[in-house]
């Protein structure tokens, strides 16, 4: 494990672990007990977590951004017995309490106890971003994370002799259960860049397996332009994947423009970890996440959630799983768990694709938010922005459905324009959908925007787009 310019070899994790396990001890926490663990950027952070594991305790990754709110919710949710903290003094006060300093994990001179090891049961307590509601806290087993591991080393060819480069926060799984649990499971390195920096991060890329956001590589092609080390440095990485939101057909197109070989992608939600991802065996898939992993069942379901047999590209359906990789359950939440999964063991993702014959998935994007159903069409908006984020004059775009007297429901774009004085025009913007996809999905009305509204977790409200009034908006008609 390399943070920074620390580095620690395994056998310095195992007797970090023993120190740990002492100090879990003398203060009465014993396998199975809930620890929180605010994922400062310091070498500690991945260590207490790591050290959790290895000693049976559940831990709760906690954002330090946690606003108080949630850090409430999260207090009497989660109930931690215990908070733990690289920098304690860097947190403000709040319902969860001081945190204990981890300053043990490196002193030499504290006391070693056996490790318990893991057991079958919660490993980790992540809660959802909650954009519809409170955080739901997914419990996931140690069984789950490392079936869900293996699979994927299949799938990406991952070996003991990989190092994995990130810059990712470890509160959710890309971070922390694919990068850090993923390393120690496949028994490789793993570099971790606590704050993203282009150059810093391309310094460290050859050779490397790198796990980012499309943010990342937007932003890694845009440094490109003026540093001329990331260019070369793309070329000789092992690896690109990203995940945790598509990555646009543009940004695959720039990087394979730089690196001369392209990004992998991959599928899934902190209930179900990895569901799909492309395989490395073959050629990157611009625009699709790849077909299940092995040992995940996964079909596509209409509104009465009955599978859909078609694989043309075009059906629209909801991604079910069931697998080994599934959360045990919603903590504290029993009728959230059963909103979601059914008798058979199915989980409903709420997120919507379409199959091609070869079962590689395409999202479309959420059922909740993203499927409009206009003039007797079911149209998914996430394939409506990924077609305006081509355009070379949008910078960011979101897509909603509102209500429309005739056609049910009208599609809606919200763009916010790479030169914000000079935005693109809203008929050209519309026409360009009308051509790539279908005339049924283009915009019925484009509202330039300074900046879409997310929450603290990056994700995008699509709520409050609906809701906007004319006045903050510049409508092109």
């Amino acid at each position: 494990l390399t943070v920074d310019a620390a580095t620690l070899t395994t056998r310095d994790l195992l007797a970090a672990a023993g120190r740990h396990a002492a100090f879990l001890a003398a203060a009465d926490i014993r396998p199975g007990d809930r620890v929180g663990v605010w994922t400062q950027p310091h070498l500690h952070t991945p260590v207490a977590l790591a050290a959790n594991a290895l000693c049976g305790v559940v831990s709760v990754p906690l954002n330090p951004r946690l606003g108080a709110r949630e850090a409430a919710h999260v207090a009497a949710d989660a109930a931690p017995r215990l908070c733990l903290a690289a920098a304690p003094d860097e947190l403000p006060a709040g319902p969860l309490g001081p945190a204990a300093p981890l300053d043990h994990l490196s002193d030499r001179t504290c006391p070693i106890a056996p490790v318990p090891g893991t057991s079958p049961g919660p490993l980790l307590i992540l809660y959802t971003s909650g954009t519809t509601g409170a955080p739901k806290g997914a419990v996931l087993s140690t069984t789950a994370i490392a079936s869900n591991l293996d699979a994927l080393a299949r799938a990406w060819d991952w070996r003991p002799g990989d190092t994995v480069l990130h810059a990712l926060p470890l509160f959710h799984v890309h971070g922390l259960v694919l990068g850090w649990f993923g390393s120690l499971r496949v028994g490789g390195r793993l570099r971790w860049q606590p704050r993203f920096d282009p150059a810093a991060l391309a310094a460290a890329l050859p050779g490397a397996i790198l796990f980012a956001v499309p943010t990342m590589f937007h932003r890694l092609a845009d440094a490109a332009e003026h540093d001329p080390t990331i260019a070369p440095a793309l070329r000789r990485a092992r690896l690109l994947i990203s995940g945790s939101a598509p990555l646009g057909l543009r940004e695959h197109q720039r990087i394979a423009a730089l690196a001369g070989r392209g990004v992998y992608e991959r599928y899934g939600l902190t209930e179900t970890l990895i569901d799909c991802a492309v395989p490395v065996a073959g050629p990157p898939q611009p625009g699709r996440v790849g077909p299940p992993l092995p040992g995940v069942e996964l079909r596509l379901c209409d509104d009465e959630r009955r599978p859909l047999a078609a694989r043309d590209d075009q059906t629209i359906g909801e991604i079910a799983v069931r697998g080994p990789n599934l959360f045990s359950s919603y903590l504290n939440n029993p009728a959230a768990t059963a909103a979601v999964r059914d008798a058979d063991g199915w989980f409903y993702t709420g997120d919507l694709a379409t199959r091609d014959a070869a079962g590689s998935l395409r999202i479309v994007g959420r059922r909740a938010t993203d499927l409009i159903k206009s003039g007797g069409f079911k149209i998914g908006a996430g394939e409506i922005e990924a077609c305006l984020a081509d355009h070379p004059e949008v910078r960011e775009v979101a897509v909603v459905g509102t209500p429309d007297p005739d056609l049910g429901e009208r599609v809606v774009a919200f763009v916010v324009a790479r030169d914000p004085a000079a935005p693109p025009s809203a008929a050209a913007l519309c026409e360009l959908v009308a051509a790539a996809l279908a005339p049924h999905k283009r915009p019925r009305a484009v509202h330039f925007v300074a900046e879409l509204p997310r929450n603290a977790m990056g994700k995008l409200l699509k709520a409050e787009l609906r809701a906007r009034t004319s006045a903050d908006t510049r409508t092109r008609p």
